[in-house]
């Protein structure tokens, strides 16, 4: 590990200003990635922006639009346990269960969960070439063993895929990123916060180096009678997914009002597409229409070898997340069964 110099602002003023002194600087909350970043010489950080006790993050509010704020400082157990998510986001609370561990979730923040880096094999593995540490060096997952990387949005230059669990859920629900730097507060819709890779996969997502997040907002609708969040992996517990689906869909009837639908594991980002969405829009709630959606979701999908088995696990996954939430019955995070 590299040496770095600490500083603890008292408040978010403070925390700019420190982050701006310095491009090496970096904000840390958790640590749950970034710490091992380091220790894995991946991030070199020059100085560390200790963010835990500003105050103003660490609460869930209502907003005047009806929906929620989750302060940056909110962890992810928080989230997960928190009464009003529960009933008008359960989505997001399933989501937060199926990632990581207790002991994680208990440390994790709602901004650095945003922030967490791609797991691939060869960003980890500082003695390999990879385009997100050192832009220009190759992409050794072409061509390379590739079994958990991205089918959509890729590009030459990387197939890295967004590990969040969490992040998938905000996507479908159509969160809103607040943000501060010196030029003041911004608003970043979610499907603008991350990027796709490009070329430049040295970004992960379109905040400036010298901003922090502040907050996320939920809008009033929480899809909270019909919805699942189903994640597909190797192991059913501490692993990240190859798959993960998070539906919510609005029923008038047997027929679909509204829908959501956000892929994770298979792009550099959560992964939507709107028009696959409006096209279920009065279709019925059943398989076909559901198939229909998946095709589309899915159109232009390629595997890169090892992970050429992800494109018909999607699929699946689609249909049966859904499946699950036309009929009400959202995947289970304690018991991770699919039924």
């Amino acid at each position: 590990m590299n040496r770095f110099t600490y500083a603890r602002p008292a408040d978010l003023a403070g925390a700019l200003r420190e982050i701006a002194r310095d491009p090496g600087a970096r904000f840390i909350a958790g640590g749950t990635n970034l710490v091992d970043l380091m220790k894995y010489d991946v991030e070199r950080p020059t100085r560390l922006v200790d963010v835990t006790r500003l105050p103003g993050l660490d609460a869930i509010e209502e907003t005047a639009a009806g929906g929620l704020r989750i302060g940056a400082l909110v962890s992810n157990t928080a989230i997960a346990y928190d009464a009003r998510i529960g009933r008008r986001y359960p989505l997001l609370a399933s989501a937060v269960l199926a990632g990581a561990s207790p002991q994680l979730r208990n440390a994790a923040s709602t901004g650095g969960n945003l922030l967490q880096r791609t797991r691939c094999y060869y960003f980890y593995d500082a003695a390999t070439p990879c385009n997100k540490r050192e832009p220009g060096s190759g992409c050794p997952a072409i061509g390379g063993v590739n079994r958990i990387h991205a089918i959509l949005g890729t590009s030459e230059h990387c197939i890295a895929t967004h590990p969040s669990d969490m992040c998938v859920a905000l996507a479908a629900l159509e969160a809103v990123v607040q943000v501060a730097g010196p030029g003041g507060e911004r608003a970043i819709p979610f499907a603008e916060f991350h990027r796709l890779p490009g070329d430049h996969p040295e970004r992960d997502t379109t905040l400036c180096q010298d901003e922090i997040i502040t907050a996320v907002e939920l809008p009033p609708e929480g899809f909270a009678e019909h919805h699942t969040y189903l994640k597909l992996r190797d192991r059913l517990s501490y692993a990240f997914a190859l798959v993960s689906v998070a539906a919510a869909l609005e029923l008038d009837g047997g027929r679909i009002a509204r829908a959501r639908i956000a892929l994770g594991g298979v792009a550099h980002k959560p992964w939507r597409m709107p028009e696959a969405e409006a096209a279920l829009a009065g279709q019925p709630a059943e398989a076909a229409s559901f198939a229909l959606a998946a095709d589309r979701l899915l159109a232009g999908a390629q595997g890169h070898g090892h992970n050429d088995f992800k494109i018909d696990l999607a699929r699946r996954a689609i249909l049966r997340a859904l499946s699950q939430a036309a009929a009400g019955t959202p995947q289970s995070q304690t018991d991770k069964r699919i039924r």
